[in-house]
């Protein structure tokens, strides 16, 4: 058998691990329930005044059309914590030194919580999306804007979930494995997921435009919504990369370096 294929059989098989321990502690609702919640307060507490705001008249109605992409990058930035919760967890309970002593391909015990990680997220950002149609979020996209904003939001959520297992590989308890990707939650209120950068003072619309989420909130708002994009586009996908590939590679460092704690 060739070492792709040993690759696929070991990391399939560590999916398949991460899946049945998912079915048991089933942290889809974490992901889930804090944006639903929090796309019901914005929309229904704060939407009417917001909305006025953004769009002259436009009411909740303009505010769930605006809040939604911050709503779905709010979810993504929630997943890196339950992600290092679920690396630590193995870090520290000995099933890695177990599993450095088998034939198995290393990297594959990666390779099950970043798949298994992304398709809970991806799943609840379908449901997220199903949430706001219903409270009024009237997108306009074709099929392609719509690939595209998906594919954008899943790149967004691979770079994530490594940054989450680079976090989770770091950490030296399982207590404190969330501390290190919480502060993420707050860069979708920090950016123009839930009011305009230029409504923001001077330093902190500077920071609110440049940092890495809101060009990826801008360019999912462009497509679903048909308004402008500009380079925003690009610097989503720049921000994605670079953030799964640094992150890939210090995960890889720590991996290789620490054996059960």
């Amino acid at each position: 058998m060739s070492t792709t294929a040993y690759a696929l059989r070991d990391s399939t098989t560590m999916l398949r691990r991460y899946l049945l321990r998912a079915r048991r502690y089933p942290m889809i609702m974490f992901l889930i329930g804090i944006p639903v919640v929090m796309l019901l307060l914005f929309v229904y507490v704060f939407g009417g005044t917001l909305g006025d705001g953004i769009a002259a008249g436009g009411g909740r109605a303009a505010y769930a059309n605006y809040v939604t992409p911050g709503i779905l990058l709010l979810a993504i930035a929630s997943a890196p914590q339950l992600t290092a919760i679920g690396v630590a967890q193995d870090m520290t309970e000995g099933i890695i030194a177990r599993f450095r002593t088998m034939a198995i391909f290393r990297p594959s015990v990666l390779t099950g919580h970043v798949l298994g990680n992304l398709i809970q997220l991806v799943v609840a950002l379908a449901v997220v999306v199903g949430v706001a149609v219903a409270v009024g979020f009237r997108p306009d996209a074709t099929p392609v804007e719509w690939a595209a904003a998906a594919g954008l939001l899943t790149l967004v959520s691979f770079a994530c979930v490594w940054f989450g297992v680079a976090c989770g590989l770091t950490a030296r308890t399982v207590e404190s494995a969330s501390n290190l990707p919480m502060p993420l939650i707050l860069l979708p209120f920090l950016g123009s997921g839930f009011v305009p950068t230029d409504s923001m003072p001077g330093a902190v619309s500077w920071v609110a435009e440049y940092q890495p989420f809101t060009p990826v909130m801008e360019t999912v708002r462009g497509l679903l919504l048909g308004t402008g994009i500009g380079n925003s586009a690009w610097l989503a996908v720049a921000w994605s990369v670079a953030i799964a590939v640094g992150c890939f590679y210090w995960a890889r460092a720590r991996y290789n370096r620490d054996g059960a704690r």
